[in-house]
């Protein structure tokens, strides 16, 4: 019996031991789910930071719809992967899009450094981009669209790459527009209507398309074929030299015409002062003759004999002494007689001031 004792005895404290060791890992390993549940539930929480909206999804679709599908910036909390998810979208941020189809090949690499490609003696259609213009010319432009998203949702999730939509409206203006005005206009005399026509075409796209952006700024930057930049530049330098031309032309001719206007209205006003003399002349001898008719009326011979004796006064400058003689016994009659002197009289001089 005491033997038998001394064989269970071992075999009773492995079993406690073994008892006591599972207990453990079990505390363990249900100490370590329970760390898992935490960390696995508090994966849901996620902050959205200012400037920024939030889409909850489920499943991959979005929880609500319109203004009710965005949360606000803040702590929120979601059931974890892959039952929910988010998704970040700036509403405030500017994005840009830069549309390329009418530029020539080069990078933005090689443009910062200066060492763009060296143009080739023809323009390669299979990796130069070009545009088309209204007068069947080719010409290099470039736009660059500054937007901000309106509608996050409709930017997020009605289309595959809502930045690759973009750029493809920003193409499609700016080669249209292109199409639409003269190389000339493209490239020197009207590059802001030209850039303004561009906004005002991808405006439209994004309205027809349903984009869910807010064009903020467009930028458009248009050059000539690099092969026949020298062509256009002697092009620029002739219209330049004509322009030139054209307002030293016209500078003489403001000058003459100015010239010929004060000479013709100096004449004007000459013609126009001895008008009024001649004028104001006449009407003052009218008046004279006007006071002297009822005298002459009154005494025709009297009248005669003065006018006589003082146009002659006028005339005969040297006479000396006057006499009337009567030529008939009554009396009535008189002769008028001039003593003239020898000597002619002289001229008066002038005494100097």
């Amino acid at each position: 019996m005491a033997d038998k004792e001394q064989i269970e005895t071992p075999v009773d404290s492995g079993s406690q031991a073994l008892s006591e060791a599972l207990r453990s890992s079990f505390a363990l390993v249900k100490f370590v789910m329970v760390v898992l549940v935490v960390v696995f539930l508090g994966s849901g929480i996620f902050q959205v930071k200012e400037g920024t909206r939030a889409i909850l999804l489920r499943f991959g679709s979005p929880v609500g719809t319109g203004e009710a599908a965005l949360l606000k910036p803040g702590l929120h909390f979601s059931l974890p992967y892959p039952i929910d998810d988010h998704q970040i979208v700036s509403v405030t941020g500017i994005q840009k899009v830069r549309s390329k189809a009418g530029w020539y090949a080069t990078t933005d690499a090689q443009r910062l450094a200066g060492t763009e490609p060296f143009p080739g003696g023809t323009l390669n259609p299979a990796a130069d981009g070009y545009v088309l213009t209204a007068d069947d010319n080719i010409a290099h432009a470039e736009a660059t669209l500054a937007y901000r998203i309106s509608d996050p949702v409709g930017y997020t999730f009605n289309f595959v790459n809502a930045s690759n939509a973009v750029q493809s409206a920003l193409d499609d203006a700016l080669l249209f527009t292109a199409a639409h005005y003269k190389v000339d206009d493209i490239l020197r005399r009207d590059r802001l209507g030209f850039r303004e026509a561009v906004r005002k075409r991808v405006t439209e796209l994004v309205e027809q398309r349903n984009l869910g952006i807010i064009v903020e700024q467009c930028t458009v930057d248009s050059i000539p074929p690099r092969q026949l930049r020298d062509a256009f530049n002697e092009v620029l330098k002739a219209e330049v030299n004509r322009n030139i031309a054209l307002n030293d032309a016209r500078t003489i001719a403001n000058q003459v015409t100015n010239k010929a206007s004060a000479d013709a209205q100096g004449r004007v006003n000459l013609a126009e002062s001895e008008r009024v003399q001649l004028v104001n002349e006449i009407s003052g001898r009218a008046k004279q003759f006007s006071d002297l008719l009822p005298k002459y009326r009154d005494n025709p011979q009297l009248f005669v004999q003065q006018r006589l004796t003082e146009t002659l006064g006028r005339v005969l400058t040297n006479v000396q002494d006057k006499i009337l003689v009567p030529e008939s016994a009554d009396g009535q009659t008189l002769e008028l007689r001039y003593l003239f002197n020898r000597e002619l009289p002289k001229p008066t001089t002038e005494t100097p001031k």
